[in-house]
This record gives C-alpha cells, sequence and structure tokens, in this order.
C-alpha cells in the first residue's frame, strides 16, 4: 500500500490541505519525466476524508502520484466563511493544486489528470478545457448542468421545497453582502427535512462515508451557484482523453447530462446500473469504476501495462 503524505498549498492567499500520495518506487506510467498525477477533489460540500482515499490509494497502487485535496472553507482547509461553495473559486482551486501538485518530487508536469466526482466531476471538465498540460480526465457521477440538476430533483423534492430552498439562498446571499451571517442549511437529510439531498437512502449514505473534518452543513446560497453551473459547454474544448462514468439510476446528479456532456467531450463512457453513492468504496461498483479508471489511464499514459490493468 502507497504511503500518504499531508501537504499544504496556496490557493488566493489562502492555505488548503492536501494529500499526497507518490505512488509505488516503480511503475509502468514512469517516463524520464517522472510519472502522471492525479488531482482529485470531493463533490458536493464533500471532504478529502470522506470517501476519496479508497479511489487515490488504489490510482496510486497502480503507479500514478495522486494529490487530493480540500477546497477552501472545507475540511482540513483554511478560509473563510466556512462551508460556502463558490463555483468559480472551486475552479480556481483545482487550478493551485494542479501547479502545487507538478512541483511534487517525481512529478511529470506535463501529465496531469484531472479527476472529479458529482460536483467535482463538473469542476474537473471546466479545468480540463484549454490546457495543454492536461493528459486525462476522469468524470466519475458528474453533475455538468445546474439547471438539469434542478429539473432531475423536481420530482423527488416538489416545488414548495424548491421554492423555500430558492428563498433561503437569496435571504443568506444578502446577508452575506451586507457583512451578515448566512442561513445554513444541511447537506443532507432524510425525505422531507430541510437538506440539499434529500432522496431516500442519501442520509444514510453520505453520512456512512463521512470523515472527521466533514460538516453536515452548507451556506443555502449555493442554490443561486448551482443555477448557473454549466460545465458541459467546456466538455467540446477539452483535448485529452477523458472518461466519464455514469451512474443510471442516479438521483443525485443527472445521467443524460453527463452523457450529452461526454459526447461534447468525445469521452469513453462506461455505464453502472446504481445510484450516486453506489460507487464509493464498500459498495458493489466501487471495485468496476476504479478499474475501469486504471484501465483507461494504462491505455493512454502508461509506459508498460500493469497486472491489474490487464484483468
Amino acid at each position: 500500500m502507497t504511503s500518504r503524505h499531508d501537504t499544504t498549498f496556496l490557493s488566493q492567499g489562502t492555505i488548503c490541505a492536501a494529500w499526497f500520495f507518490p505512488g509505488p518506487d516503480i511503475s509502468g506510467f514512469d517516463t524520464g519525466n517522472g510519472r502522471p498525477v492525479v488531482v482529485m477533489a470531493h463533490g458536493f460540500a464533500g471532504t478529502k476524508d470522506s470517501g476519496l482515499e479508497p479511489f487515490a490509494q488504489r490510482l496510486a497502487d497502480a503507479g500514478l502520484a495522486v494529490f487530493a485535496f480540500d477546497y477552501r472553507g472545507f475540511g482540513a482547509s483554511d478560509g473563510e466563511p466556512r462551508q460556502r461553495i463558490s463555483m468559480s473559486g472551486q475552479a480556481e482551486d483545482y487550478r493551485a493544486a494542479i501547479a502545487a501538485a507538478k512541483e511534487k518530487p517525481g512529478v511529470d508536469r506535463n501529465r496531469v489528470i484531472l479527476w472529479g466526482l458529482s460536483q467535482s466531476g463538473g469542476h474537473a471538465l471546466i479545468v480540463a478545457a484549454d490546457r495543454d498540460d492536461v493528459a486525462a480526465v476522469i468524470s466519475l457521477v458528474p453533475l455538468v448542468n445546474g439547471v438539469a440538476a434542478g429539473r432531475h430533483a423536481y420530482p423527488q423534492v416538489g416545488a414548495a421545497s424548491m421554492v423555500r430552498s430558492t428563498a433561503l439562498g437569496v435571504h443568506s446571499a444578502l446577508a452575506g453582502k451586507v457583512g451578515r451571517e448566512p442561513t445554513m442549511m444541511a447537506v443532507v437529510g432524510k425525505p422531507g427535512e430541510r437538506a440539499a439531498l434529500t432522496a431516500d437512502g442519501y442520509y444514510e449514505s453520505y453520512t456512512s462515508i463521512a470523515g472527521p473534518t466533514w460538516r453536515n452543513e452548507v451556506d443555502a446560497s449555493v442554490g443561486l451557484e448551482l443555477g448557473s453551473f454549466r460545465a458541459d459547454k467546456a466538455a467540446e474544448r477539452i483535448t485529452a482523453p477523458v472518461l466519464m462514468q455514469i451512474a443510471d439510476h442516479d438521483r443525485g446528479a443527472p445521467p443524460q447530462a453527463a452523457a450529452s456532456a461526454a459526447f461534447k467531450a468525445h469521452a469513453e463512457v462506461r455505464h453502472y446500473p446504481c445510484d450516486h453513492f453506489d460507487i464509493f468504496a464498500g459498495h458493489e461498483w466501487f471495485e468496476p469504476a476504479v478499474k475501469h479508471q486504471i484501465s483507461f489511464l494504462t491505455r493512454h499514459l502508461a509506459q508498460t501495462e500493469t497486472a491489474e490493468a490487464t484483468r
């Protein structure tokens, strides 16, 4: 098992926390310039200690370097206000993390792999666009279109709940502009509760992977941010190979929107007959998902195939 090292980097002057997995001493991905580095972050209000490590560990064991980080204001990273999602700010954090990852020993600066899950699956597409140092992109159960996500959620939560969430978001955004405390809401709750995610079973699924730095609250203004989120528009400007992994029964991120973005990106697409959280470690579809990632990266980036990737 590859060792993990705590590290930090600066994003817009704020200290962000990260883990660096250098990978094994000998790797089929190595060239004279080093090995590719996977830069990864969590999805909606997630933290690196909430389900990312099993993915990072498997990719590192396969021969890749991995740099997993927390956004500003979340997890072990510094930054105020806490628990406020800025889509553009998180994309900037990704770019800062890429710059930091490139400085790690043994890393090939020109072979960056962007890895995103759920909301960060959309960030990975946005950040990869128009870059020539990105060698591959993995977008797992991605959220790529905020409007489509709202339509997808409507049958689950109903009109009244969506109106309340919008009102809370506007109130929180206005409060922030005048220096008042934001309105917070739960990230995940049980059906009927006031939370961003309330599909049946989601509370149990999310809290089962939650790490010690995760908090079940988020600034309610995130709803306004999501409305204009269009990662799918960046997909056609990605020149690197893309792997899009879609959960066909996803109640959190609309699979149809992900498939449309995959078409624009000329992506390799893998489908899994499961819901959003079923791709995490401990669930049935983690192994197929992570093996497909290693196989994809081996075909595009390895100098010699690893035994695991060719199974």
